[in-house]
């Protein structure tokens, strides 16, 4: 079997295992039972707190055939078990730091209005967004202010102060906060226990601190 890296192997697959960031959790839970998801998100807060795991649990969330209790993603059907790989085509994940300029985005306006390939909806998911040149940034509020009904957009930044207003004024903003030392440790202590590992709480309790409620880093 392919050795993965703790972390991969513990990013939450559902809404249940989403650590620390229950201010979000509980607002989006209710915008997929109602059937209110905004088409633009934008995510900020400190690396390793999860802002990426709930894009893609929003990206499953939207195109699970068989959603539990109208929020919570199977895990099971083929979108799912595609997006958990990393291979579903419809969702497009793009490093804003390699991928900053207007030809990436150009390129992205050109392909948005084309219905999705295989799932229902396509969800664009764009890490440290803050990296983006003026001229892109330009070029993606055109697209945030009439993005196609099958299209979705989540932005996340470790740097929200440098991404322009008009930019955050077209998408739902969530803060995710830095995890309490407590629940770093009880989700540390958990993964021990499934992985087979001798771990003292004062071990724990130690990488609990030096995180800086970084739940990836701590991992």
């Amino acid at each position: 079997m392919e050795e993965i890296s703790l972390y991969r192997k513990y990013r939450p697959h559902n809404f249940d295992n989403l650590v620390g960031q229950d201010h979000v959790k509980n607002t989006l839970i209710n915008a997929l039972k109602s059937n209110h998801v905004s088409h633009a998100y934008l995510f900020t807060g400190p690396r390793g707190t999860g802002k990426t795991s709930t894009a893609r649990l929003i990206a499953k969330a939207l195109n699970c055939t068989a959603l539990i209790d109208g929020f919570e993603p199977c895990n099971e059907c083929e979108f799912c078990k595609e997006i958990n790989e990393g291979r579903l085509i419809d969702m497009i994940e793009i490093d804003a730091a390699s991928n900053r300029g207007i030809d990436e985005v150009r390129d992205l306006k050109e392909k948005i209005n084309f219905a999705p390939t295989r799932a229902k909806f396509k969800v664009y998911i764009v890490d440290e967004v803050h990296m983006m040149t003026k001229e892109a940034f330009n070029a993606l509020l055109k697209t945030l202010e009439e993005p196609p009904a099958h299209a979705y957009f989540i932005l996340a930044t470790t740097e929200v102060h440098k991404i322009p207003e008009t930019i955050i004024s077209r998408c739902q903003r969530f803060d995710f906060k830095r995890i309490s030392q407590r629940a770093l440790m009880t989700r540390l202590s958990y993964i021990a226990q499934l992985e087979g590992i001798a771990a003292q709480d004062q071990a724990l309790e130690a990488i609990s601190k030096y995180v800086d409620g970084g739940l990836r880093d701590a991992i």
